[in-house]
């Protein structure tokens, strides 16, 4: 159980908030590139850590994220013309640059300086992969880019979806590193999709359903090591690294793109599941990508035009009570990402994580959650940079690996958990 005043401390991520303070410290993904396709399209709107801001990209193709509401009236921007160098309110054409700097207020005199006094809150946009990244921090603490693998590999080895989750990010985020729920819930999945099945990982994976686990600390979080038997004198070890404070890696399965996620708060009951697949050392096939858009592995089919899933919490998941009964799917509901997301958001917008009765298997969830308090408590009372901030945590990798029993996952893998360019992902 977790007491009250924790739960609070580590789920309120608005303006002013400890734990909004401390995601305040890092560049997140703010939306996906495709997003803003041409210099001049039409405006964006982006919910983020509870604030409401428009995204843009002007005729040079700088992109901006700036206050959703125009400074004169309030009006709302995601209704403004997108031209010349920058967002014009529509109500009485008072224009932004990317900056938020008003560059124009048509009803003041010729040679007015009142534009020089007007500026919206603005956040640097950034593009790296096919994510656009913000920073929403103190701009003199500003860190350096994130080096994330996934994000940095040629185009054509990477590939990200995003996904709206109608419930608080750290329910989210627990799923991310609970390997105990894959041979139950996923093990139809292990079988049958086609980011999955194959691997002989996924044969221990339904062998063995009480899994061991191991936490290791790391630089920019933590390692969650899980061990299941394997042959004679063997474990079989699926590692997830999770870098704070809400990156997350999926343990690879055979040859198949490596999988991990972002869960980003967009308020204190919604948050954007940002989901990637990755090759470190080849493309990706024509056949993997269309698997991954048409909503198999870790990524969602949504609705068109829209980021919300098409099995969602109105249509009870679409759950198929037969393919549940003849094991077809273990819970009835269709997809990798909306078997973890149904359960998730089951839980209610916060769970209350003062009534929950927690296991050995749930280690790497209490060690998250300790490591969480720390550093957003060592930022609010010292000032302390917390981990992750810094781009050389961000070079972790996941694993699967089979070890002899007596090793120690930590130190026989220690070159498989970080990023060897040139050199494939450690799998089973």
């Amino acid at each position: 159980m977790l007491r009250a005043e924790i739960n609070e401390l580590l789920t309120q991520t608005g303006p002013g908030t400890p734990m909004g303070e401390m995601f305040r410290q890092y560049w997140l993904p703010a939306m996906l590139a495709e997003e803003l396709p041409d210099n001049d399209c039409p405006p964006v709107r982006v919910k983020l850590l509870s604030e409401r801001m428009v995204a843009f990209r002007d005729s040079e193709g700088r992109y901006g994220l700036i206050d959703e509401f125009c400074a004169h009236r309030g009006a709302s921007l995601w209704f403004g013309r997108n031209e010349g160098s920058g967002l014009r309110c529509p109500y009485h054409g008072w224009k932004y640059d990317v900056t938020g700097q008003a560059i124009e207020v048509p009803s003041e005199p010729e040679n007015s300086t009142f534009c020089s006094h007007v500026k919206l809150t603005a956040y640097p946009l950034i593009k790296i992969g096919d994510l656009l990244w913000t920073y929403m921090g103190d701009p003199q603490k500003q860190p350096p880019l994130p080096e994330y693998e996934f994000a940095t590999v040629p185009a054509d080895q990477t590939y990200t979806s995003k996904r709206w989750q109608e419930c608080n990010w750290l329910q989210a985020f627990e799923g991310g590193i609970d390997s105990s729920h894959v041979s139950f819930l996923h093990s139809g999945g292990l079988k049958t999709d086609p980011l999955f099945k194959g691997a002989k990982g996924n044969q221990y994976n339904m062998a063995d359903l009480k899994p061991y686990f191991e936490v290791a600390d790391a630089e920019g979080g933590l390692f969650v090591g899980a061990r299941r038997n394997a042959e004679a004198d063997t474990y079989y070890w699926r590692i997830t690294p999770w870098v704070m404070p809400c990156f997350t890696m999926v343990p690879p399965r055979g040859d198949h793109p490596v999988h991990g996620h972002f869960w980003i708060p967009i308020d204190d009951e919604n948050c954007w599941t940002y989901s990637f697949d990755y090759h470190p050392v080849r493309p990706l096939s024509t056949d993997e990508v269309q698997a991954m858009r048409d909503g198999h592995g870790v990524h969602s089919e949504n609705i068109p035009g829209t980021f919300r899933p098409m099995a969602n919490k109105d249509n009870d998941y679409l759950i198929d009570r037969e393919a549940q009964r003849r094991g077809d799917t273990y819970s009835g509901v269709k997809g990798i990402a909306m078997q973890d997301a149904s359960l998730q958001e089951s839980m209610g917008p916060i769970v209350d994580r003062s009534k929950e009765m927690l296991v050995s298997a749930d280690t790497g969830i209490i060690k998250a959650r300790q490591k969480l308090k720390k550093a957003t408590e060592a930022l609010r009372d010292k000032g302390i940079t917390p981990p992750g901030v810094d781009p050389a945590h961000h070079r972790v990798r996941s694993a699967a690996v089979v070890l002899p029993r007596d090793a120690s996952f930590v130190e026989a893998c220690r070159d498989d958990l970080s990023v060897r360019e040139g050199v494939r992902q450690s799998s089973v």
